[in-house]
């Protein structure tokens, strides 16, 4: 069974942003703007998410 994943694009500049919310953004591999990345749909992956959801588009989730 294939495992569940979640598109992640950055769209907003993290400079200014909180330091935790920046690790968030390591943790999912963002560096840049407009860098997509596909993670593994988990509960961990979803809080960090959900916690910098301003700066991201998410597609794939469900």
């Amino acid at each position: 069974m294939a495992k569940k994943t979640v598109k992640v694009t950055l769209v907003r500049s993290p400079i200014g942003s909180l330091p935790k919310h920046k690790l968030c953004l390591k943790g999912l591999g963002l560096k840049r703007m407009n860098q997509s990345v596909e993670v593994e749909d988990t509960p961990s992956v979803r809080g960090m998410i959900n916690k910098v959801n301003y700066m991201l588009t998410i597609e794939g989730e469900g």
